[in-house]
Parts: structure tokens; sequence; C-alpha cells
């Protein structure tokens, strides 16, 4: 079996390049593949192979102090769902061009996923505050599932965020949104932008869609996340919807 993980973590790096390399060399030395993103606010990876091989790619983060804390996703499958490995050093670990968004001193507001799942069962948060679930992927992505009532907007990069968010704003003054994506990354940073734009009633989905359905399952979802991969797609038990063994 395959071992599949994602994970990110925002810390600050004066020499994203060396730790790209490093990255890099431990991956390829194990026929790891997949992507690995750093930038000088953090590191993104996504990646696939045999077990102890992806797991020492991991250790060398976790032997870093800077990256203490970080999750990381796991899910199977019975195939290779990358055809390289692929490693990047960019300006931001996902593009959102949008200053102070990377939660380098302080995170914004979470939700776990347990609460979120009883927040969604009661139909409020524990202040009686109604609660409005806010899609920060793109299209391409929600057509696959989302929560059920969740906001989705019609954009097609991260970037177009805040311009398509804009004429909804109004209808979430009295709520307590959600934001929430893939595995966390878009929605922390999305997050942190809204609070910095005004919103203060904003809390991200710790973990992302990913994290919920390690912890919590499907309850309140209604289809699949879909990843970026060969698997296209997984069910709320980390199961691929695409995974031909051949």
């Amino acid at each position: 079996m395959i071992l599949n993980v994602a994970a990110y973590h925002f810390a600050q790096l004066d020499e994203p390049g060396a730790i790209a390399a490093s990255l890099h060399a431990i991956a390829d030395a194990g026929n790891v593949r997949g992507t690995i993103l750093v930038a000088p606010e953090g590191v993104n990876l996504f990646l696939a192979g045999g077990e102890a091989e992806v797991g020492a790619v991991l250790e060398v983060l976790g032997d870093d102090a800077r990256f203490a804390g970080m999750q990381v996703k796991r899910s199977w499958s019975r195939t290779q769902p990358f055809l390289r490995l692929k490693c990047k050093v960019k300006p931001e670990i996902i593009t959102f061009r949008r200053d102070g968004t990377a939660p380098l001193q302080a995170r914004a507001p979470t939700v776990d996923p347990a609460t979120l799942a009883r927040w969604i069962e009661q139909g409020h948060d524990e202040a009686g505050k109604r609660v409005v679930l806010l899609d920060t992927r793109n299209r391409e992505e929600f057509a696959y599932g989302t929560f059920e009532s969740a906001i989705t907007l019609p954009i097609d990069n991260f970037t177009e965020l805040p311009a398509a968010l804009e004429p909804r704003r109004e209808e979430l003054v009295d709520a307590t949104v959600v934001s929430f994506c893939t595995g966390g990354i878009r929605c922390e940073k999305a997050a942190l932008w809204l609070q910095a734009d005004g919103m203060d009633n904003v809390v991200q989905l710790d973990g992302g869609i990913l994290g919920y359905f390690e912890q919590v399952g499907g309850y309140g979802f209604d289809g699949r996340c879909f990843v970026f991969d060969s698997r296209v797609a997984l069910d709320p038990a980390l199961q691929p919807l695409v995974d031909d063994a051949g």
C-alpha cells in the first residue's frame, strides 16, 4: 500500500532553498513522489510512497523546532497517485497575494472537527449564533462535494476569493463564519485576511476537510473531497474515487 500525506506549516524560514534541497534529496532517494513547496512563510507537502520513505521526509521536519506541531493528514491507496516528484521554492506556500495572511505570529481562531459537527447538528454555536460554512476552494473542487448549505464561490483561483465574497459579506454579519478548505492552508489565510478586513466573526476549520474526515467522518458533508492527484477525490472514509492497480 502507498501512504499519502498532506501537510503544511507556517514558519519564518530564512533559507527556504536549503530546506527544499534537503527535503528533495531525501524524498528522491526513497522514490517518494508528489509536491514539496517551500517559501519564506513555511512548507506545504503532498507526498506519496512507502511508509518508511515518506516517514523519513517527515522526520526531517519533525527534528526542526520551527515545524513543531505540524499536522499531517494520512490516507492510503493501492497505487502511486503522483507521476513524479516536484520541489519548488515560491513566494508563498499557497498563492493569495494579500499581505499579513501568513500566521507567523498568531493564528486566526479555530474550531476543531468535533465541535463543528456539534454546531452543524444543533444549528448554532455555543453562543447561539447561526453558523455559516464558507468554502474557500474553487469550483472544480466543490463540484465533487462540500458541506451541506455551505457558501461556495464561482472562483477558479484562490486569489479571486476576496472579490467573489464581497457581494455576500453583508449576509454574514450576524453569523459565526467557519472557513474551510481541503487541508486547512487556504481557510487559514482566508480567515486572517477576513479578520484584518473587519470581519471578527470568522473561525477556521482546524485541519480542513481531510482533518474533519479523519476525526469525525462525513457528518454534514455531501460528497467527496477533491484532491490534486490521480485519486481525484476521497470519500469520508478517506477512500479514493480512483485507485486503479492496473
